[in-house]
């Protein structure tokens, strides 16, 4: 095996002139454009991150709104618990008084009654006793004063109650 001399430093020559021709022309458009992607990634690996920043305090907000919500609602439902209670309260309340005035009603309009009742039994009690009298009168002419007392007694009982 022979190595060839030549044909080795015309490689090294070649790879060098090569390397200049594409550092100058080349690599730095390529090295531009990887360190242009370099940023891209970069800048969209920060927008990612920003992202999911602001997606973890966007839902610890939407939880933080639902719990406030349930709360809200929570106190809704029992402020319309205790407004039921008391109207229900108000309208038993009524009820019983309107129940006691009626029953008061009732009494007083019966003892109106009751008291007419007996104001007309008397008065014709009074007039069926002197209609009794004038004939136990009328048959006996005779001025007994046994039976006149008696008469005068049982008008005065029967009038002088009140």
């Amino acid at each position: 095996m022979n190595i060839l001399w030549e044909n080795i430093v015309i490689t090294i020559i070649s790879f060098i002139i090569l390397y200049f021709l594409l550092q100058k022309f080349a690599f730095s458009k390529l090295f531009g454009i990887m360190e242009q992607r370099r940023e891209l990634v970069m800048s969209q690996m920060n927008e990612a991150a920003q992202t999911r920043q602001q997606a973890a305090a966007y839902v610890e907000e939407q939880k933080k709104a639902l719990e406030q919500a349930r709360q809200d609602a929570h106190e809704i439902i029992e402020r319309s618990r205790q407004t039921s209670n008391k109207q229900a309260e108000q309208i038993l309340e009524q009820a019983k008084e309107e129940a006691v005035r009626l029953k008061s009603e009732a009494v007083r309009d019966i003892e109106n009654e009751k008291k007419k009742a007996v104001e007309e039994l008397r008065s014709e009690l009074g007039s069926v006793s002197v209609k009794i009298a004038s004939k136990l009168i009328e048959r006996e002419v005779k001025n007994d004063k046994a039976q006149e007392e008696l008469v005068d007694q049982y008008l005065k009982e029967v009038g002088g109650r009140p």
